[in-house]
């Protein structure tokens, strides 16, 4: 079967990428490096062509609104109708727990809109909605920093590796659609202040941590013990924090 990976170089695109042509599949890891654009269209109808199986990680290049509305308007727009064009017969996106919880952030709607193309476009589809990554603690956790101190939510969320977003994605891959959402998500709900506090103290980054109820997600939206966590139906992953943390490497 081929595979297209919209994405396909980046940290979820390269690890899909690889599950997939190792159980046999051909498989094409698109992105603008390889002359594929969803944003412009360039290369898609030649990157789609005789493919059955479409997988879009790619992500917007801001947070902020304008960029974030126009990128997955445009991305979603080009990539889907090139779909149809070719005969996709299923369309799979990667968006995030609790997308219709955040929409006093920009990036959301955005992700919002994105959903809703894919909704409207007669190509079957799955769209998964992860959790936040473990690889994003450090991000997040600088989101919240002033000086030497990090102010957090103390709010519920339930992480997951990279690795664990791979095995689903390949796997809904070789799936048949569902015609609607599935989530993933880690194996431990644990509050954010704690984990980032955790975080930090086994990165040796001397930084001390502030439960602030009334700190915002990302700097821009509030967050109570709902709005990051899955239902009950959830994926649940294998892979658990202080496993990832033990072989996590501090980027340069």
């Amino acid at each position: 079967m081929k595979i297209v990976v919209i994405g396909g170089t980046g940290l979820i695109g390269s690890k899909t990428v690889e599950r997939l042509r190792k159980k046999g599949h051909d498989v094409l890891a698109a992105s603008p490096n390889s002359g594929v654009n969803t944003v412009t269209g360039e290369g898609l109808a030649v990157a789609l062509a005789g493919a059955q199986v479409v997988v879009d990680l790619a992500n917007s290049p801001s947070f902020e609104e304008k960029i974030a509305l126009e990128f997955f308007a445009a991305s979603g727009r080009n990539l889907l109708a090139a779909e149809a064009a070719a005969g996709v017969r299923h369309h799979i996106a990667l968006s995030v727990v609790g997308t219709d919880r955040l929409q006093d952030m920009g990036y959301f709607r955005g992700k919002l809109l994105q959903e809703k193309l894919i909704k409207e476009s007669p190509i079957p589809y799955t769209i998964v909605h992860a959790t936040q990554f473990f690889e994003f603690t450090a991000a997040i956790a600088n989101t919240g920093a002033v000086g030497d101190t990090v102010r957090m939510s103390p709010a519920y969320f339930q992480p997951m590796a990279a690795d664990d977003v791979a095995d689903a994605m390949a796997d809904v891959a070789l799936a048949a659609p569902v015609n609607g959402t599935i989530e993933i998500a880690g194996p431990e709900r644990v509050r954010m202040s704690e984990l980032i506090g955790h975080f930090l103290k086994a990165t040796n980054d001397p930084r001390k941590v502030v439960s602030d109820p009334g700190a915002l997600y990302y700097g821009q939206v509030a967050i109570d013990d709902q709005t990051l966590v899955p239902g009950e139906n959830a994926r649940i992953g294998a892979i658990h924090f202080d496993d990832w943390l033990s072989r996590y490497t501090p980027p340069a």
